[in-house]
Formats: structure tokens, C-alpha cells, sequence
């Protein structure tokens, strides 16, 4: 379990990082809060929203989604050291990339539709460039994974 929080946390601050670059190059930065606002309202038995930015913002909703954000990076990383056994002690490049992309299905077929967004970024105003945002930041997870991995036998071993 605490390979998979390291491995889990480090892989998604990687992901910032690299959001908060992509974002000084002009992407759009994710918005946990909103996430945030959707789980919250989904807690409350209201799973899905025409458009979640106009649902009723949640107290602590940022709080909320980051938080979420993080817990779901450890549970990928306690899936990929599930998957593949001995992972953690021998970090291969292809598993941590299989899972890290792998991941872009959760938002594809449940937080984009239930935050209004439809199946695959369907109901963006342009699905493509939405799907590749998703898959850049998902393949940068796996990046991460593989980075954690790494950095995780460098300082605990």
C-alpha cells in the first residue's frame, strides 16, 4: 500500500507539473473543483449534470475534487502494481503507459458524461481536441507512474 501511495502521488503531481507547463503554452488547465462540485452532487444522489460549471457550487468543492484527484492516482498506481507484479521493484517504461493511458476511460465513459460533457467529449464544443487534451494528460500520468516508480527505488532502497 505504500508503493501505491508513493508511486500514486508522485504520478499525479507529475501530471501537474506538467498541466501547470501545458498551461503556460496555452492548454487549458483541468478544473478539480469542478470535480469536485460533480462528487459532491453525485453524493447527494444527483449523478448527472447538463453542464456542471452551472450546477450549484459545493462548499469545499475544490477541496473536494483535488483531493479526489490525488486518492484516484494512488488507486491507478495500486492497479498497475496489481497488474504487474514486482513492478515496483523493477519499474518497466510499457506497463506504467498501458495503465497511465488506460485511465482516460474513466473520464470517457463517467466523469465527462456525468459532468455534462457526454460520452468521449462528446458534447464539447470540439470533441477531437478534448479527446487529445485527455489523452496527453492520461499518457502523462503513465509517464509519471514510471517516473514515480523509479524515484521511489532511489530514495527508499
Amino acid at each position: 500500500m505504500l508503493n501505491a501511495i508513493v508511486i500514486g502521488a508522485g504520478a499525479t503531481a507529475f501530471m501537474d507539473l506538467a498541466s501547470v507547463v501545458r498551461a503556460r503554452l496555452g492548454a487549458p488547465s483541468p478544473d478539480y473543483g469542478l470535480v469536485g462540485r460533480w462528487l459532491a452532487h453525485a453524493a447527494r444522489g444527483r449523478k448527472s449534470h447538463e453542464a456542471i460549471a452551472q450546477a450549484a457550487p459545493v462548499a469545499g468543492e475544490a477541496l473536494i475534487g483535488w483531493g479526489a484527484h490525488y486518492l484516484i492516482g494512488v488507486g491507478y498506481a495500486a492497479l498497475l502494481l496489481l497488474a504487474f507484479p514486482g513492478w515496483a521493484d523493477q519499474p518497466r517504461f510499457m506497463p506504467a503507459m498501458l495503465i497511465g493511458v488506460g485511465t482516460v476511460l474513466a473520464p470517457f465513459l463517467i466523469m465527462q458524461p456525468g459532468m455534462g460533457a457526454g460520452f468521449f467529449a462528446s458534447r464539447t464544443p470540439d470533441p477531437s481536441v478534448a479527446r487529445q487534451r485527455s489523452l496527453i494528460t492520461h499518457a502523462l500520468f503513465g509517464l509519471g507512474l514510471y517516473c514515480a516508480g523509479l524515484a521511489r527505488l532511489l530514495v527508499f532502497q
